[in-house]
């Protein structure tokens, strides 16, 4: 856990899951709120931040994965961490979450010891994600502090949006972006511009790199794909 209080949001529609979830995360120094559904749950987080959200996949009025999308396309929730809370046999929608952008999922019946151990280390990770200014996949390296890509320790100069776009999916490598998820966090809400414009950029930063590092996902997003 880290230094400062970490604020978490439990949303599930069973209130015996939640009174049980709760009362454990305040036990070991969590800050916590709660949601019965989708639509409380994302009301909830845009006042009270969490650092990480508890998910719960099945839920009434709108379930965890559109809640899942609707948060993702919001720029404030671009580092918040998101566990889904799944039944054994929803299977698919454990897929369709951690493509979407979900950082884990915890199978019900909940078990606290391992639920706490996840959500320890997925904060963890995020604390050091945000404090890590380079990232280097084998001969290619992206430094955002300096925003400037390398490849086989030649400079490759890209447009400043082609730079945004290229650190925002290498951020997290293999988890699908969706399109409007990309306009949003690259381009904002302040300039209109279309789908097509993501695929002229990812087009200009394959052919300036040299190499197929962004995967298109038909009909969904793009993804970067750590080059071999």
């Amino acid at each position: 856990m880290s230094n400062s209080i970490d604020r978490i949001l439990v949303v599930d529609d069973e209130q015996d899951i939640v009174e049980f979830i709760s009362y454990t995360l305040r036990s070991k120094g969590f800050e916590v709120e709660t949601a019965s559904d989708g639509n409380e749950a994302i009301a909830k987080a845009l006042y009270f931040k969490p650092n990480l959200i508890l998910l719960d996949v099945m839920m009434p009025n709108k379930d965890g994965i559109q809640t899942l999308k609707e948060l993702k396309l919001k720029p404030q929730f671009a580092n918040t961490i998101i566990i889904f809370l799944t039944a054994l046999s929803d299977e698919k929608s454990e897929i369709d979450g951690l493509n979407l952008g979900a950082d884990d999922y915890i199978a019900k019946p909940i078990k606290m010891e391992l639920l706490l151990t996840r959500i320890n280390s997925a904060l963890r990770r995020n604390s050091k994600e945000k404090v890590d200014e380079k990232q280097e996949f084998g001969d290619l390296e992206i430094n955002r502090s300096q925003f400037t890509v390398k490849y086989k320790g030649e400079q490759i100069i890209l447009a400043k949006k082609e730079f945004e776009l290229l650190s925002l999916l290498a951020s997290k490598p293999s988890r699908v972006f969706l399109r409007n998820e990309i306009l949003q966090k690259v381009w904002g809400t302040d300039v209109i511009v279309g789908d097509r414009t993501i695929d002229v950029h990812v087009r200009k930063i394959r052919q300036k790199v040299g190499i197929d590092l962004i995967s298109t996902v038909k009909g969904v997003g793009y993804k970067f794909q750590v080059p071999e």
